[in-house]
């Protein structure tokens, strides 16, 4: 028996050692066979993308389709996402519309002998409201070639209305609704679900209106947000307001009293109060462009899709002279940073480029951010400050320039906004999060240190109580952070430094408000802020041409570097449904530098 048991043994050893091969040798001829079966799919879908999706003859007499039903950006890519719609969601991905494509759409579109009208088809779209008055801006100019905009929808929200309101005609559906009840900012706090994970906010700020850090500290916002808040709320909807009232000819006072006291509820009252022409379904809708076009009952009408138009817009002529349009977007952070990030390495590089390049004559930097990082922020504005002595740099204030987005404007040579656009706050604050007790009673793990030193702060999460000391480093950090962003601050506005802390202190002001205190110089829209560059450069209005940067990575390029990301992001969301934006909001926390010059805002978009 003894001398069989080596023997057995062996033989277990080797058939286990067979049936691992086997295992191992079908898994990876089955990962092989799927790998390709993939590639094959993946490329058979480009194939048949560029087969369908090429650009139609655009027809002589064409109606130009504005539907707005992807997410908007500031700048997309050029090409299309070579795959089918359809196909997009199985891989956690979405098209996205760039608002500067759309606004050189619509401005072609002005001049194109082709195109007839504009016909709005509205969905409820999130996008900030600076964004939605460039578009607007441009819809109106539009008109001025005398060509028509038809806008329908089934359900608006006021930013929506905000758009459609400009069309010579305004249909809504007769079961559909319209959200005419003034604007809402509603802002989320932590503080309760802090105390139960057993987490301690460490907060060290400058300014009573700096507010970023209320809803971890507080339940309720504070008198002096609630008072700025309310202030350019107000401000928002009185643009709101007082430009749906030019364009649907009702006094700005009768539509506040409509959107105060509710009195458009029933789909009866939007006629009664002319806020839309006719309660209608699509089909009414396509009998009245078929009038406009002089077209039969039985005829299809000639829409051209934005998609398929700004494929057959030619490049500007040539011009050795050039303005560069300089596109930012998201939360300010050190390094190259990443999509919906402005990192300060990878700005600071185009920067340098656009200063070394003796083609481009002046820049227009087009800011859309709430701030982030104060360090990044400052390596960005001594970029600027360098690339100014060179040649014009003009701010384009979007949809948000605050905070760490301010920082970046004030080095310009002049600041340019949207009355709805929201900035300011120039403040600084530090957050540091104490996780000692939850690690110790949520997880069981305890701490203890060894320190070579009196100070050991080393990151955003504390495993021990701030000493005096390094309460006292913290403050003073601070404090000398704010000194610097609003003596620089004072230095780019040409103000006094008593006058400029007036209007700091984190306060947050729209456009409008801005200009009255002086921390922005000229309302208006990118296009306005060119044409301020090409002033400030001394070039006629035909003596440059525009290009625009950052240049957008390719589809293939983002799926590669970051589709499994990406997919795996589109699970987590579709799991948590509404709960995903708090556990976004953790994570940013987790990830971020401890002085932050960044404006936490619910900004309202209904």
């Amino acid at each position: 028996m003894s001398n069989q048991a080596p023997l057995i043994v062996q033989r277990t050893s080797l058939a286990r050692g067979i049936l691992q091969f086997i295992k191992y040798t079908f898994a990876t001829v089955a990962g092989i066979f799927l790998f390709l079966f993939l590639s094959f799919f993946f490329f058979a879908l480009i194939g048949m993308a560029f087969e369908t999706d090429s650009a139609p003859a655009l027809e002589e007499d064409s109606i130009l389709k504005l539907n707005f039903a992807q997410p908007i950006t500031e700048q997309a890519p050029e090409e299309d996402i070579p795959i089918p719609e359809q196909y997009l969601s199985t891989l956690g991905m979405d098209k996205k519309d760039g608002l500067l494509q759309i606004l050189r759409a619509i401005q072609a579109a002005k001049t194109d002998d082709k195109i007839k009208g504009i016909y709005l088809e509205l969905s409820m779209q999130p996008l900030g409201w600076a964004s939605h008055k460039e578009i607007r801006d441009a819809l109106l100019d539009f008109k001025t070639s005398r060509k028509f905009i038809v806008a329908y929808s089934e359900m608006m929200s006021e930013s929506e209305y905000y758009l459609a309101s400009v069309a010579d005609k305004v249909y809504i559906n007769p079961e559909g609704g319209l959200e005419f009840d003034g604007l809402t900012s509603e802002i989320p706090f932590l503080k309760g679900s802090f105390e139960k994970l057993g987490v301690k906010p460490q907060i060290f700020r400058v300014g009573q209106y700096k507010s970023a850090v209320e809803p971890f500290i507080n339940d309720k916002m504070s008198d002096e947000n609630r008072y700025q808040v309310t202030e350019y709320l107000n401000s928002l909807y009185s643009t709101f307001l007082a430009e749906v009232a030019a364009s649907r000819k009702i006094s700005p006072d009768s539509l506040k009293i409509i959107s105060s006291e509710m009195l458009a509820w029933q789909r009866e009252d939007f006629l009664k109060y002319r806020l839309v022409d006719a309660l209608v379904y699509y089909n009414d809708v396509e009998a009245d462009l078929r009038k406009r076009m002089s077209l039969a009952a039985d005829k299809k009408l000639p829409f051209v899709s934005y998609n398929s138009y700004k494929k057959t817009l030619q490049p500007d002529d040539y011009n050795e002279n050039k303005i560069a349009v300089l596109s930012t977007q998201g939360d300010i952070v050190s390094g190259k940073g990443g999509d919906d990030e402005i990192g300060s390495e990878s700005m600071v590089t185009e920067l340098r480029k656009l200063r070394l390049d003796k083609s481009i004559k002046a820049v227009v930097l087009r800011i859309n951010s709430p701030g982030g990082s104060a360090l990044a922020s400052d390596v960005m504005w001594n970029e600027i400050q360098l690339l100014k002595k060179e040649k014009p740099v003009v701010a384009s204030m979007s949809d948000l320039a605050a905070s760490g987005g301010y920082y970046m404007a004030m080095g310009c040579n002049k600041i340019v906004a949207q009355p709805n656009t929201i900035t300011g706050s120039i403040g600084i604050f530090g957050m540091l999060f104490q996780v000692d007790e939850a690690m110790r009673d949520k997880l069981g793990i305890s701490f203890d240190h060894v320190s070579t030193g009196k100070m050991s702060l080393s990151s955003a999460l504390l495993t021990k109580p701030l000493t005096t000391m390094e309460r006292n480093y913290m403050q003073q950090m601070i404090e000398a952070g704010y000194e610097t962003f609003t003596t620089k601050a004072a230095q780019g506005r040409n103000m006094p430094i008593e006058e400029l802390l007036k209007h700091a202190g984190g306060r947050v002001w729209t456009g409008t408000q801005a200009k009255e205190v002086g921390l922005v110089d000229q309302l208006g829209s990118l296009q306005d802020a060119v044409a301020l560059a090409a002033s400030l450069a001394k070039l006629g209005k035909e003596d440059y041409m525009l290009k625009y940067y950052p240049f957008q990575k390719t589809f293939l390029e983002s799926f590669v570097e970051s589709g499994t990301e990406t997919m795996f992001k589109t699970r987590v969301q579709d799991e948590l449904g509404p709960f995903y934006p708090i556990l976004n909001e953790y994570k940013k926390l987790y990830g971020m530098h401890p002085v932050q010059a960044r404006a936490w805002l619910e900004v309202p978009t209904h």
